[in-house]
């Protein structure tokens, strides 16, 4: 007897597509997902035998959801070309090396056992933003396939052009140690060799591969993680942390002294690195970045401009992409590089590679390079409780009641709002350079909250204080997950 479709519509993400396997879909519920993705690709690419990369990382069930996924894939007329395990900026780059018109990366990324998913995009470098996931999500429940005659094939030793790729392009010319975490997940059998390949000398941390995660999940934001890549750079003397996620998208940095080095200050960095090299280039960052980027001296000084722009990777990827830009840097650890230093996508052994260049480039310790940046005052990225159907409605609230603070010059802690980005919900800032950042969280019932400050902690307190009062005044916020 077949077994019926199972599939939570709640899986269709904002960017990507999650479940519990099998408590929320099943494998018809994949084979349907692959019936809905062949016929969205086909619609966008106007092909009857539109060829699409697929990849899986590294879990007990995932060849066993690759393959559903395929035949669905199949079923449609799409040409399947497989990878084998793989990280997703592996499958990416198969899109530009193999010149296909999709891709569909079988991952959960760092979420725990049981959890699956899918990556997808057809656009070369770019993902499925929530437009394109509105649509997969209506075609596949709806049922609304079409049908054809597709074909698989196997891509034998891809990681081999893969890592190749990255190693040929950025050797080093100084020996660097660094510590390299992979939590057991994927990027273990890529990382290291790649790092290795362009000179580092690497210290492995859990890269021998274990779909149980023994020790933790392999999240460069997990506390375990991160003091597991602390302990080991403090015994090794290195010269550099990093802990890669589970699909090897993003990175995670610690310095020599064993300093977690926060996202956004990492990505400031960088492009003060690269502009040396690339004046007049421009950089785009989320709205819960760092301020520094608006007043660096270095960027000014090289004519970089830096644009904010809404939080979530497909968002900041295709804004990289339309812009021309030479790299975004996301706060969560997605860092994307385009030409010449990539091709657009998010690429956690390519955002390392990165770090080491400014190590290759400065006769410096990573603690004396971040040392170099004007201290501030940052608050943690809070979320205080706002129903799904009343968190945007509160936004736009905040928005029209900041506008009216700037327009009436009304004073913050004795500080005039000079500016306000209204891209992604609020963020305000004043005459020191100082600001407030309030937006709906893309994935659950809640409003994002964060501070920072150049001038003084108190401040940072002062701007959080207000913006917590005037929330509290729509009576329609419920805890805060933390506070500062």
């Amino acid at each position: 007897m077949s077994q019926s479709i199972k599939i939570d519509p709640f899986g269709f993400r904002e960017y990507d597509a999650r479940w519990i396997y099998e408590k929320d879909i099943n494998e018809p519920g994949i084979t349907n997902l692959g019936k809905g993705l062949g016929t969205q690709i086909k619609e966008h690419t106007k092909k009857e035998n539109p060829r699409v990369i697929v990849g899986h990382d590294y879990r007990s069930y995932s060849e066993k959801i690759k393959s559903a996924l395929k035949k669905g894939l199949l079923s449609t007329g799409c040409f399947v070309e497989d990878v084998g395990l793989s990280l997703s900026p592996m499958v990416y780059f198969a899109q530009f090396n193999l010149d296909a018109d999709a891709v569909a990366m079988v991952t959960a990324s760092h979420n725990e056992n049981g959890w699956t998913g899918v990556k997808m995009g057809i656009k070369k470098g770019l993902t499925h933003a929530p437009e394109e996931m509105k649509e997969l999500k209506e075609i596949t429940l709806n049922q609304n396939f079409t049908t054809g005659n597709g074909n698989e094939k196997q891509i034998k030793d891809f990681d081999k052009v893969y890592k190749e790729d990255l190693i040929n392009k950025n050797k080093l010319k100084k020996k660097i140690k660094a510590v390299v975490a992979c939590g057991n997940g994927t990027a273990g059998i890529f990382a290291p060799d790649i790092l290795r390949g362009i000179g580092c000398e690497v210290v492995e941390l859990d890269c021998n591969l274990d779909w149980n995660f023994p020790k933790y999940n392999p999240n460069p934001e997990d506390l375990e993680m991160l003091h597991a890549i602390v302990r080991s750079v403090k015994e090794n003397n290195a010269d550099i942390g990093f802990g890669f996620d589970g699909d090897g998208d993003r990175v995670g940095v610690i310095d020599n002294e064993g300093n977690e080095i926060f996202s956004d200050k990492i990505g400031l960095l960088i492009a003060r690195n690269l502009s040396n090299l690339h004046k007049n280039s421009k950089f785009i960052v989320d709205v819960k970045s760092t301020g520094l980027y608006s007043t660096d001296k270095v960027l000014n000084e090289n004519q970089c401009e830096t644009l904010y722009w809404k939080t979530g990777h497909s968002h900041i990827k295709r804004k990289v992409h339309d812009e021309k830009a030479l790299a975004g840097f996301e706060k969560s650890g997605h860092f994307f590089f385009n030409q010449p230093l990539g091709y657009g996508y998010d690429d956690g052994i390519n955002s390392a590679i990165q770090v080491c260049h400014l190590l290759n480039n400065q006769n410096k310790k990573m603690s004396e390079i971040i040392k170099e940046l004007p201290t501030t005052f940052q608050s943690p990225t809070m979320a205080p409780f706002c129903k799904d159907e009343e968190k945007y409605n509160v936004v736009d609230e905040m928005v029209k009641e900041f506008r009216k603070i700037k327009d009436q010059k009304i004073k913050i802690d004795n500080q005039e709002i000079k500016e306000i980005i209204t891209v992604n919900g609020v963020r305000f800032t004043f005459e020191d350079g100082s600001w407030g950042l309030i937006r709906a969280s893309s994935n659950k019932p809640s409003l994002v909250v964060v501070t920072e400050s150049p001038t003084s902690d108190e401040r940072k307190l002062n701007i959080f204080r207000f913006i917590d009062k005037t929330l509290m005044k729509t009576g329609k916020i419920g805890e805060y997950d933390q506070k500062i």
